[in-house]
């Protein structure tokens, strides 16, 4: 088993008002790979590999710095966001039966005015390559959600309506930019970037390299490629309650490098959250999980995973 690849030309965001009719064809392709494996790479998005390649560069630049000069960034020191900026090295622990995962991020989750950016000669330009790389994937996202309705011959902007807060304060949508470095040493049992599933609607992943590996239905763990110019995509927690099981979200991980191998690692991914208080339920009616308001949920898992390790 593979990870379907799909070219999305159709709806590209170079692409404006497209009849639902041409939309049904790849509506269908979506649809059989998030029921049956929860991920699929998509091609001819309209975001450029460009565009990924310049948010990696300045991604990274910030993140090689010393310590020190990100302290003033470091997550939890924005009280209007507590999950925007930097996350250091062993701080995440996506599962508890590991040691905390081997990475560091900056999160991108707010835009609020008294937001402090990284802004010297060395991150010249930081901010507005992180809005503008944002942006684009808050624009691609909701043209997957809308095909992922029609697909659930659903009311097309049923998904849509809950994301209407896309990049403020009210809605837990994050971009992280991660970076996995060179692995010297690692505790027992430590990876990467432990087991686990995403906690929104869907998650948009841009790899610089291999190494993602994806959970399949018999248990079996399968290689996530790097394709240059798609985008992966998955299904996260959220969704899988909303669509009552019918999109799947799927355990996930990123193992250490081959022993003697070591590689570095870069991948950015957009988390998609619906608002806060939007109150997740069955879309077929059935009543399969309890009502959950997003924000809610998030932040349980959040507590989850930031726990003191």
């Amino acid at each position: 088993m593979s990870i379907p690849v799909v070219d999305f030309s159709t709806y590209s965001l170079r692409e404006r008002d497209v009849p639902e009719e041409q939309l049904q064809k790849l509506a269908e392709e979506l649809k059989k790979a998030f029921v049956e494996i929860g991920f699929v790479l998509l091609t001819n998005t309209g975001i450029t590999q460009e565009e990924v390649d310049q948010v990696m560069d300045i991604s990274l630049k910030f993140l090689l710095q010393p310590n020190e000069l990100k302290k003033p960034f470091i997550r939890q020191s924005f009280p209007n966001n507590l999950n925007h900026g930097w996350v250091p090295m062993e701080t995440e622990k996506l599962s508890p039966k590991r040691p905390a995962d081997l990475k560091e991020a900056f999160n991108t989750a707010s835009f609020h005015p008294d937001i402090k950016w990284p802004s010297s000669d060395a991150v010249k330009g930081f901010k507005e390559i992180h809005t503008s790389f944002f942006q684009r994937c808050k624009e691609l996202s909701l043209r997957i959600l809308r095909v992922m309705a029609l697909s659930l011959g659903l009311d097309p902007d049923v998904f849509l309506r809950a994301h209407l807060l896309i990049g403020t304060d009210e809605n837990a949508t994050t971009m992280r930019s991660l970076y996995y470095p060179p692995v010297k040493t690692a505790k027992e049992n430590q990876l990467r970037c432990a087991e686990h599933s995403d906690y929104g609607s869907i998650t948009l992943v841009f790899q610089g390299s291999d190494g993602l590996e994806v959970c399949t239905r018999t248990g079996d763990y399968i290689s996530a490629p790097n394709v240059p110019g798609a985008v992966l995509i998955n299904i996260a927690d959220l969704m899988q309650r909303w669509t009552a099981d019918q999109f799947i979200s799927v355990s996930h991980r990123v193992l250490l490098p081959t022993a003697g191998f070591h590689s570095t690692r870069q991948s950015v991914a957009f988390f998609v959250h619906p608002d806060n208080e939007a109150l997740i339920t069955s879309c077929d009616g059935s009543n399969k999980y309890p009502p959950i308001k997003a924000g809610d949920y998030v932040t349980q898992k959040f507590n989850e995973s930031y726990k003191q390790n």
